[in-house]
């Protein structure tokens, strides 16, 4: 167990030393890509065919406890709701365009989560992404009115974390990742909170944020099945969707859930259990995440489990490689969706993140809105070519540039609300 003092030296390297130095055996070539056959989707346990949304239902819960045993953990039963609580009143923003509001979501006094919203002045309710962030709320706008989120974070240098707390140089830092003039302009609010309140992202203090709640809930699922970070963070994206039925200008039944990276799978996982989300939004998730792992391109099972234990559960690293003989694989995950709406994006430099293998998985979980009667992505065969979104109720891009998630993303995200969602 890594002491938090021994934290900044050994696991900055495990949160990015896979980025920055992967190893020789990593593939980035096409060609050397296995051949591999993905799970069938439209079929029951016993292989035949479906035949029926009915059929589709039964098959979508036996999906989803797949990945919950095998890949994500179980979500325990009978964790407490929340309670919501103002902590400032709406201010008016961006010139009298936005109101913004901060708020707090709290479980029993055991554990609290700060929330911050972004909504249009009016008072017709919109649609809302709910996202975590990563370095605090305060992070997200330099506003100095925004609290200073004081909890552990990691080390960061550009985000100006000091021995893994935040300064108040770490305001704003994280702005183009949130584009909120833009979400606004296009009548959409915002509500984030910092994803470490809800489990703080490292083993040696995983347990700092949510994760007692469940203490006493677990006792009938099997250790090797309890969920990890991953988990914590989805559930706490949906007590955020929950929270925000009371927030007024909010249209909780048009909330949309969004994430990046690892918070990407989050948002994806999210996404499927909580069939409250009426279109979920997975920005460079990679592995685990939209990307197929059979593929054994970029970062694969192996090298995940192995560089963040903490995000899943313990039969995660069983199939490390050995993806081949995974039961499920991604585009199942994303077939979860159908048949609300669903937005995939990658980055054509971000090779760990396996940009084909996302696209890849978005076409193979198409199959599933079909079925059920719906356009998804139509009639498309081919990876998009770069900056050239394709879609309806399955939307996918690829677009210049790396690992990040940036005002051209926001910009197709709201463009599939206003053709799906808006009213």
């Amino acid at each position: 167990m890594l002491t938090r003092r021994a934290f900044t030296v050994t696991s900055l390297a495990t949160l990015l030393g896979s980025r920055l130095h992967a190893q020789d055996d990593t593939i980035y070539d096409e060609s050397k890509v296995p051949a591999y056959t993905l799970p069938p989707l439209l079929v029951d346990d016993a292989g035949r065919p479906l035949r029926a949304a009915a059929d589709w239902g039964r098959r979508r819960v036996a999906l989803l406890d797949t990945f919950a045993a095998q890949l994500y953990g179980r979500t325990p039963g009978g964790l407490p709701a929340c309670t919501v609580t103002q902590v400032d009143r709406p201010v008016p923003v961006l010139d009298g365009r936005a109101l913004r509001q901060q708020l707090r979501l709290d479980w029993l006094g055991r554990a609290s989560v700060d929330v911050l919203v972004y909504r249009p002045a009016h008072e017709r309710p919109v649609p809302v992404f709910i996202g975590l962030n990563y370095y605090g709320n305060h992070a997200v706008d330099p506003d100095p009115a925004i609290l200073l989120n004081r909890r552990w974070m990691r080390a960061s240098e550009p985000n100006a974390i000091v021995d893994h707390r935040a300064t108040e140089r770490s305001r704003g830092t994280t702005a183009l990742r949130w584009p909120i003039d833009l979400v606004i302009a296009r009548d959409c609010a915002v509500m984030t909170a910092y994803y470490g309140d809800f489990a703080p992202d490292d083993p040696s203090v995983v347990r700092d944020g949510i994760a007692p709640l469940a203490d006493g809930l677990q006792d009938r699922i099997p250790v090797r099945e309890r969920w990890g970070a991953i988990g914590m963070w989805a559930w706490g994206l949906s007590q955020m969707r929950a929270a925000a039925s009371s927030v007024p200008g909010l249209d909780a039944t048009r909330a949309i859930v969004i994430g990046h990276s690892r918070l990407g799978k989050a948002a994806l996982w999210a996404g499927v259990q909580d069939e409250a989300f009426a279109m979920v939004v997975s920005n460079d998730s990679g592995c685990a995440g939209a990307a197929l792992s059979r593929r054994i391109y970029g970062e694969t099972i192996a090298r995940i489990t192995s560089s963040f234990p903490h995000w899943f559960c313990g039969n995660a690293a069983s199939w490390a490689n050995r993806e081949a003989e995974m039961p499920v694989d991604q585009h199942q995950l994303l077939a979860l969706v159908a048949p609300r709406v669903l937005h995939v994006a990658s980055a054509i430099d971000d090779r760990w993140a396996d940009p084909r293998g996302e696209f890849l998985a978005t076409q193979s979980a198409d199959e599933a809105w079909r079925f059920l009667g719906g356009t998804g992505l139509g009639p498309v065969t081919d990876m998009p070519t770069v900056d050239t979104p394709v879609g309806q109720r399955v939307r996918y891009h690829v677009r210049t540039g790396g690992h990040d998630i940036n005002r051209y993303d926001w910009t197709q995200y709201v463009e599939t609300v206003r053709s799906t969602l808006h009213k």
